[in-house]
């Protein structure tokens, strides 16, 4: 790890991997800044006036976008919050990035732009987003409900995220370098759902709905209407079968293997979130 004394700005701090980030940062005795809606300064990608204050003095930036790469507007955002980050001092950029994300590319490219050093990391589906983020409902509800198919997808530990993330931010070693990460198998959500209910003891099962079905549940769910359309065509298209394969992305950040499912499934089940 080289030696670093000044700032690292860690953007979706308090969310799944940006948490994860941030602590191990702050485990190895370096200098954090929180960028998030609720901080003090607060940071929001959607008023530029709120990033100048987190950016003094900051030497690398962990950029994690909200509420999507792949969203209309993004790459824009991304271009310029990276202008104004190198034009205050950062040195160092690592992108959090979607796998198999065409739309997301453009925003990498912003990055890579940048005239600083860079990493990009693309990774296929959380694990965590069965149970930190909007998967958690269908999971205690016994019932996942996904325009998917039986498409098969790597599921990745956020916690391999994160590692791989502060290898980046703390070392040179990963700059110029886009990494695509996965777990180390292959599951259909039915397999999921499989490992969930071993896991809990429970029934979880999956059913595969078409796109129109799974917006129409959305809806009466109160998600907003442009991020239905915009989080519909997404699945769509990414659960499509391109990402259906493996990578050896983490074992060549990191030299090791991937955290698996059935890991997850159990420490998280034994958390008790699951229990209805």
């Amino acid at each position: 790890m080289t030696e670093n004394t000044k700032t690292t700005l860690v953007l979706g701090g308090t969310g799944k991997t940006g948490r994860r980030v941030a602590n191990l940062l702050t485990t190895h005795a370096l200098p954090v800044r929180i960028g998030s809606r609720t901080g003090q300064p607060p940071f929001d990608w959607a008023d530029q006036n709120t990033w100048a204050p987190l950016l003094h003095d900051v030497e690398a930036v962990y950029l994690v976008f909200y509420p999507d790469l792949a969203f209309p507007g993004a790459a824009e955002t991304i271009r310029a919050f990276t202008t104004l980050a190198v034009h205050s001092g950062t040195r160092r950029l690592v992108l959090l990035s979607g796998r198999g994300e065409e739309e997301a590319q453009a925003s990498e490219q912003a990055v890579k732009d940048s005239g600083v050093d860079w990493t990009i990391l693309r990774a296929s589906w959380f694990n965590q987003n069965f149970s930190e983020h909007f998967l958690l409902g269908p999971v205690l509800d016994g019932e996942i409900v996904l325009p998917a198919g039986d498409v098969a997808e790597p599921f990745i530990d956020v916690d391999d995220i994160a590692d791989v993330a502060v290898a980046a931010l703390t070392s040179d070693t990963h700059t110029g370098r886009t990494y695509d990460l996965t777990g180390p198998r292959l599951l259909t959500f039915a397999d999921v759902a499989a490992e969930i209910s071993k896991a809990t003891g429970r029934e979880i099962h999956y059913t595969p709905v078409t796109p129109a079905q799974y917006a129409a549940a959305a809806a009466a769910h109160g998600v907003p209407e442009e991020q239905i359309a915009a989080l519909t065509d997404l699945f769509t298209r990414v659960l499509d079968g391109r990402n259906a394969h493996l990578t050896d992305g983490v074992r060549r950040a990191l030299g090791r293997d991937p955290r698996d499912f059935t890991n997850y499934a159990h420490d998280t089940a034994t958390t008790g979130i699951w229990n209805p």
